[in-house]
């Protein structure tokens, strides 16, 4: 008879588990439907919406394939939805207050949704379907309560379709639409974020990558997820998750750790500081007659442009040691065989030479010498390129001074000198002291900003 007992609970215990094979269990066939047609396709949808939120009043039904899950716990209380498992051209999102939503509407599966007295609201694209929720008199979408969940999103009877992301790039996101599954390849968690777990605990967290030119991507965590404590990934590889927006930024959320497949090396480093020693100061100017018309010009003589990234000017005032100013040249290009003029006083340069210096920067900055400062043109690297003057000598009755007048480089010269070189210059000044010229300059026509003599 024992024996008996312990055969019936064995088979009893076998039979449970061919029928459920693990806790993720599908919807049972008999919950699926088979009488549902859609009468509405997702652009007619779209073009019923508009960006104040109204009730849907005509028996509509819309077909289409659900893409989130919130087995990970990164979704919650929404369900996204888009038109086709694969190339899809729509998407939705809507408000749910029903928890695991993916054992009833798991991915992949085919769902109709009856649109009637539900409410829609479309803002930039982005569709969203749920209750309405009132505040202070303003409507917004809520989540659909738990029952009236199964009376709007009925399951069809057809097999999961193995949904397929739409390949894409972070510069391409702007130009598809939301609520749909997509994948980007060649990402890589920022350098600042490695470490890091994919979020804080309890808080939302926006975790920032990018691909090899450095285009930047958003992924939305919760802090509540089954993955937030671990840690970002510090390699390369793809990211599959469902495209968002918030405000203008895209973002992704994926479905949990199996949408991120890194396992390629990082890409290399991206280069953006250069050197060079054919960038030098070709004009310094400080005119008798006015003194807003003072700049400083440098050229590059070498026959390709060079970008500026980190490079600096410095000035030393007087007999000074330590720096009294610097312009950050960062964000310039200075073209092959070209000038780069800067200016402390933009407008008054444009009135006086006809023409916008190529930068604009304050008074007291290095391009606003009184003709006996000293100059250094240092590259991103600390090195000084190019030098005028002597620090720690004021220039005044010395072979560097330009005060009231004008210094320019000499035509044959080509190159920086990080060593003051009197006989590669030209000066003239109020004084005529050290071999200068004593011949005072006056605006504009005894200087020749953005032409190398």
């Amino acid at each position: 008879m024992k024996n008996l007992y312990l055969a019936i609970i064995s088979a009893l215990i076998l039979f449970a588990y061919a029928c459920v094979k693990s806790s993720d269990f599908d919807a049972p066939k008999e919950n699926c439907n088979t009488d549902l047609k859609a009468n509405i396709s997702f652009v007619e949808l779209d073009s019923l919406s508009t960006e104040e939120v109204v009730q849907i009043k005509d028996s509509l039904i819309l077909e289409g394939y659900v893409i989130s899950s919130d087995k990970a716990g990164n979704f919650f209380s929404t369900l996204f939805i888009q038109d086709k498992p694969s190339k899809p051209t729509y998407g939705l999102q809507l408000e749910v207050d029903i928890r695991k939503s993916h054992l009833v509407y798991p991915e992949g599966g085919k769902v109709f949704l009856k649109l009637k007295d539900l409410y829609m609201v479309n803002k930039e694209g982005n569709i969203r379907l749920g209750s309405a929720f009132s505040s202070f008199g303003n409507l917004s979408i809520g989540r659909l309560p738990n029952q009236k969940v199964f009376e709007h999103v009925l399951v069809a009877c057809d097999d999961l379709e193995n949904v397929e992301p739409l390949l894409t790039t972070i510069s391409a996101l702007d130009t598809l639409p939301l609520n749909i599954l997509v994948q980007l390849d060649g990402l890589e968690v920022v350098d600042e974020e490695l470490g890091e777990p994919f979020a804080i605990a309890t808080e939302e967290t926006e975790r920032h990558f990018q691909d090899c030119e450095e285009n930047e991507l958003l992924l939305l965590n919760s802090g509540y997820a089954d993955f937030q404590a671990e840690i970002l990934p510090d390699r390369n590889g793809s990211v599959t998750g469902v495209l968002v927006k918030d405000g203008k930024n895209p973002q992704l959320i994926i479905r949990g750790l199996e949408d991120i497949d890194f396992t390629n090396e990082r890409c290399p480093e991206i280069i953006t500081e250069f050197t060079s020693t054919q960038i030098f100061i070709s004009e310094l100017a400080d005119p008798d007659n006015n003194s807003g018309a003072r700049f400083v010009e440098l050229y590059n003589s070498a026959s390709e442009p060079l970008d500026l990234n980190k490079w600096t000017l410095r000035r030393y005032t007087n007999d000074g040691i330590e720096v009294s100013s610097t312009i950050d040249l960062s964000g310039l290009i200075i073209g092959a065989e070209s000038t780069l003029v800067i200016s402390p006083n933009a407008e008054e340069f444009q009135l006086v030479y006809g023409f916008a210096p190529d930068l604009g920067v304050s008074t007291n900055s290095p391009a606003d010498s009184n003709g006996d400062d000293n100059l250094e043109l240092v590259d991103p690297f600390g090195a000084i390129i190019d030098v005028f003057g002597i620090v720690g000598e004021d220039g005044s009755n010395t072979n560097h001074e330009f005060e009231d007048g004008r210094a320019i480089r000499n035509p044959n010269i080509l190159e920086g000198n990080p060593i003051y070189t009197f006989s590669e210059w030209t000066l003239f000044n109020d004084t005529g002291d050290a071999g200068t010229i004593k011949l005072p300059q006056n605006a504009p026509q005894d200087f020749t900003p953005g032409l190398r003599d």
